[in-house]
């Protein structure tokens, strides 16, 4: 930890909670608007031993809010093109990669007790419900991203313990959730999380298989690596999104990591 990059770092938090940082291991589940940010925020702040988990490939609508979405990156895998731009920031980070998604039948192999700290920035509903027991259940330091979508307003995002998130509709539909399973998460745990909500304004032009805006898309199975790999996916429902507020939220629980680091050491 004695690189030039972490030099004002150090400055601030001194030369043994650095040391303390890069023993930390973390794991990110979700790398999009949200997850992308806190992975680079991650890296920048000195946690070098970091796991990156999402099936997708770059979409040309992840252009608008995704850290390594860049015209020259779509169709590329999410998870590999994140590491790669991490590893131009410390070329010693050790990233893991996983082009997989997080369900109840694959929660076992990610051996999540062996993080410190699991980070949930996951779109879908079954899957982030999932994973909040599954994590919950462990002693692991965990923290959850609500929706961050129909979102203007960086004022109106704030940090509370799951129960007391209020105005997010994802966070009801969770909570609706486990009240209908009757099983809960097994311990409090903090989420980021807007009390804003906006209505779309625009046409919904989403990618599908009828009219998809990504280039490479008409390809098809020409191109080795689409086959089998529904990248640019259709989603039951799209809203819309804005860099800064999917960056605030990913930063914000960055800072949540950070910030326990710093306390226990």
């Amino acid at each position: 930890m004695s690189s030039p990059i972490y030099r004002r770092t150090e400055l601030l938090l001194g030369e043994s909670v650095m040391e303390h940082l890069a023993q930390k291991r973390v794991i990110i589940f979700g790398v999009g608007g949200v997850g992308s940010w806190c992975a680079e925020s991650l890296v920048r702040s000195g946690i070098v031993h970091l796991t990156l988990v999402d099936s997708d490939r770059i979409c040309v609508t992840n252009i608008n809010r995704q850290l390594m979405a860049t015209s020259s990156t779509v169709g590329q895998v999410k998870v590999e093109a994140l590491k790669k731009r991490l590893i131009e920031i410390n070329p010693h980070a050790e990233i893991v990669t996983r082009q997989e998604i997080y369900s109840k039948e694959t929660a076992e192999s990610f051996h999540l007790e062996t993080y410190d700290y699991v980070i949930d920035a996951i779109d879908s509903l079954q899957n982030k419900a999932d994973l909040i027991l599954h994590a919950t259940s462990l002693p692991v330091r965990f923290y959850s991203s609500m929706g961050a979508a129909l979102k203007m307003d960086p004022t109106r995002i704030h940090v509370a313990e799951f129960w007391k998130v209020r105005g997010c509709p994802l966070g009801a539909a969770l909570r609706r959730r486990f009240k209908r399973m009757k099983t809960f998460p097994k311990r409090k745990f903090q989420c980021v999380y807007s009390d804003e909500l906006l209505q779309n304004r625009g046409v919904n032009h989403s990618c599908g298989t009828e009219r998809c805006l990504c280039p490479k898309a008409q390809t098809g199975p020409g191109n080795p690596d689409l086959v089998n790999h529904e990248w640019c996916t259709s989603k039951a429902q799209i809203n819309g999104t804005m860099a800064h507020i999917t960056a605030i939220f990913g930063f914000m629980l960055a800072g949540l990591v950070l910030e326990d680091a710093v306390k226990e050491e």
